[in-house]
């Protein structure tokens, strides 16, 4: 699909016939309209531009959300610059490794923990701002006393709008290069897909600093001229109090079990849906069923990842599959590749790979790892192991890279295990992901360490917790003489998946 123009002029084309509807409904009663946003956007803008930020340049933000949050996310668009969101979890010695390898013009930090990361930001160079939840921080100060930028910078189709860092298997994070024309490609189908019009209300109780949240909920609503019921973060009940205002909700599979737990979660409180949508984590058939039972919505499960965003989709008139991810989206080419990039045959579990419009431009700053991973004729090679049966609809059934998803993040264990190993008394460990009835797989760690000198449980989740994010920290830790490997030496993690299995049931 052709598109030569920023993302922010093609969202704002779509509101501008009635630019006073709400934008943002908040649960305090405030709402803020359409002309509301593009009036802060371009004050934020005059702002990044006085510190530095023109077309090309990266501005990292580690923020909470809140509607200043999502301002300076099209302020960032609207000057053809990159957005790189940072998960608000991370520590600082891990947002000192993105602040080196994005090289940022500017650093938004939340306001009250800015003294961490000064040293970090000045070493490359970042000047650093602040913005807290309540919209408050030297960032706003100066949108305020700056002169707004009203024109939105023209670029090209693949300029680069932001850069989703992803975790690697060797630990190292990578920075997925998403383009003005990969997210509005990626918008408007799923704007299409999944009906969105001006006349729905988006719960939005995702984070805004992933896929999922930031660009799949935000650009489907403004797309279509639709408000969002805007949450600072999932809380059962309050989701459960505002269902009443919304049509259409986005979750983690997290989400819906926590709704399933609460008595007065029913047919009732549902009545005014249209839809809900999960992803982001594989959705239990047991949830799904569970869900359909007792509200009499079938939840419409897609798949997708940071290098793509949305790649197939369950329909959202016909059938829809517990355990099926759905079809390919329009413009997406998906496969089930063996080994050698040919497609198998329906039924054959495989790799699945993609091409369309949607995939990214490519890893920052690593050609090698960028070219790796995809095949000869341009197929990205996704890392999931899939199968298809005869009319396209795919189902995920596992995952070739060391992958685990926990309530809904994306964690690999390497870094993890690195972090473990280095502790006085361990020898070697294992990270796994098991099943978990609320975050989908929880996190397990297997210490190989002689009785004597192995630290226990709590030590080794202390310790980790300096300098390693909340959703990375194993929930269970388990000591043994040694780790199983097989011939070629390599630890069978398919065995302590098998042994630890029931961590959280047990």
């Amino acid at each position: 699909m052709p598109f030569l123009c920023n993302l922010y002029q093609l969202l704002r084309e779509r509101f501008l016939a009635d630019p006073d509807a709400p934008w943002l409904l908040l649960p305090d009663g405030r709402e803020l309209s359409y002309t509301q946003a593009d009036a802060a956007s371009a004050r934020y803008a005059g702002a990044l531009q006085h510190l530095g930020v023109t077309a090309g340049e990266r501005v990292l933000a580690q923020v909470d959300k809140s509607p200043e949050a999502l301002i300076l996310y099209l302020a960032v668009l609207r000057l053809g610059a990159a957005y790189v969101p940072l998960n608000t979890a991370y520590t600082a010695a891990e947002v000192a490794y993105f602040l080196e390898d994005a090289r940022p013009v500017l650093f938004v930090a939340r306001a009250g923990n800015q003294d961490e990361f000064a040293a970090a930001a000045e070493s490359v160079a970042a000047k650093l701002v602040t913005l807290d939840s309540a919209g408050a921080g030297t960032l706003p100060e100066l949108a305020r006393a700056t002169e707004a930028v009203v024109e939105i910078a023209a670029v090209g189709a693949d300029a680069i709008a932001a850069i989703v860092y992803t975790s690697g298997t060797t630990g190292r994070a990578k920075g997925a290069m998403l383009s003005h024309a990969n997210l509005a490609s990626n918008a408007l189908t799923l704007q299409t897909l999944w009906g969105f019009r001006a006349d729905d209300v988006l719960l939005h109780a995702l984070p805004v600093y992933h896929v999922h949240g930031l660009f799949v909920a935000v650009h489907c609503a403004m797309l279509a001229g639709s408000p969002m019921l805007f949450l600072s973060k999932f809380d059962a009940l309050e989701v459960l109090a505002q269902l009443g205002k919304a049509t259409v909700m986005m979750g983690v599979p997290t989400f819906y079990t926590r709704l399933l737990e609460l008595a007065d979660f029913d047919r009732t409180a549902c009545a005014r849906m249209r839809l809900f949508i999960s992803g982001s984590a594989p959705l239990r058939t047991e949830t799904w069923q569970a869900f359909f039972e007792r509200t009499g919505h079938q939840i419409l499960e897609r798949y997708g990842m940071s290098e793509a965003g949305m790649i197939t989709s369950n329909p959202l008139a016909g059938e829809r599959l517990p355990g099926s991810v759905g079809f390919a989206l329009p413009g997406v080419t998906v496969r089930v590749s063996g080994e050698d990039h040919q497609p198998l045959p329906a039924g054959e579990i495989g790799m699945l790979e993609l091409t369309g419009p949607n995939v990214f431009k490519g890893y920052w700053q690593m050609p090698d790892k960028t070219a790796a991973e995809f095949s000869d004729d341009g197929f990205f090679v996704s890392g999931d192991l899939a199968v298809m049966d005869q009319s396209g609809r795919v189902r995920i059934v596992g995952r070739d890279k060391d992958l685990v998803i926990s309530g809904g993040l994306n964690v690999y264990p390497r870094e993890i295990e690195q972090a473990i190993d280095a502790l006085p008394g361990v020898l070697e460990s294992a990270v796994i992901g098991v099943p978990h009835a609320d975050l989908g797989e929880g996190l397990v760690a297997v210490i190989c360490a002689p009785a004597e000198t192995a630290p226990d449980e709590a030590s080794v989740i202390n310790a980790l917790k300096v300098t390693l994010a909340g959703f990375k920290i194993p929930r269970r830790v388990f000591r043994v003489d040694a780790l199983p490997r097989n011939t070629m030496g390599k630890v069978q993690k398919n065995v302590l998946r098998e042994t630890y299995a029931g961590a959280f049931t047990d």
